[in-house]
């Protein structure tokens, strides 16, 4: 009888140890593991790159309250970045990222009393990415575009996921100066190999008036790693004015 019962309290106790506090990494847009604990006990989610522009978002009942990155529709965490959640009921927690559906998973709660005090144990090595992306061939599709607000196709290929943005400037003549004015921006998420934007379009940030432009335009891997920025000299022509005799100048 004393045998069984010291048994019993070993087995118990091996299985409260595979249940105390964890940690999850978060790298190369997946999470590390779909962590199990017991109730009372906390999850801790590091970023730990090079991607780090994940939230942990509830997505199911019991951890829809739960946010990362409350109010913010683009999560924004550095590699090392740390989010501990304690869990006090039991069941099943789902979550995913604002922008990345993939970047996923469920934490397990048993209903069996855990150790809040438990030690998740050390963060993992941290992912420092410092390499920018390699941007190749940004091509317009038409220089002279359309008064209407429809802009034209961006061409270009890059060999990270990130986001391009693009900076525009409207070019002002003053006798033998050109003055350049801040006029808009414009942002899209990218991927890696060939992409196609719509480059100059009528937004709330740019109203695309009739005039000459120059545009920065840059891409950024999720690590704020950006490529230098290249000049796209466009124009946007007036009402009734045929593209191919309107002026530059």
């Amino acid at each position: 009888m004393i045998l069984l019962s010291l048994v019993f309290l070993l087995v118990a106790s091996s299985d409260r140890a595979d249940a105390a506090s964890t940690r999850v990494g978060i790298s190369g847009f997946a999470w590390s593991k779909q962590p199990s604990i017991d109730l009372g006990e906390s999850v801790t989610w590091d970023w730990l790159g090079p991607d780090t522009a994940h939230s942990i978002t509830g997505t199911g009942p019991g951890g829809v309250a739960i946010d990362s990155d409350p109010g913010k529709a683009i999560p924004s965490h550095i590699p090392g970045n740390t989010f501990t959640v304690s869990f006090p009921e039991s069941g099943r927690f789902t979550f995913a990222c604002k922008i990345h559906g993939a970047v996923r998973g469920t934490v397990t709660v048993s209903d069996r009393p855990g150790d809040p005090d438990s030690d998740p144990g050390p963060q993992p090595p941290v992912f420092f990415d410092a390499d920018f992306p390699d941007l190749r061939d940004p091509r317009l599709a038409r220089r002279v575009i359309g008064p209407h607000g429809k802009g034209t196709g961006l061409d270009f290929s890059v060999d990270e996921r990130g986001t391009a943005d693009a900076d525009y400037f409207r070019v002002i003549q003053r006798g033998r100066r050109s003055v350049r004015r801040f006029a808009g921006s414009s942002e899209w998420t990218t991927h890696i190999g060939f992409n196609t934007v719509r480059f100059g379009s009528r937004t709330r940030s740019f109203r695309a008036r009739p005039g000459r432009y120059e545009a920065l335009f840059r891409v950024t891997d999720p690590s704020g790693n950006a490529t230098r920025p290249v000049v796209l000299a466009f124009e946007v022509r007036r009402p009734g004015v045929n593209p191919r005799t309107q002026s530059s100048g």
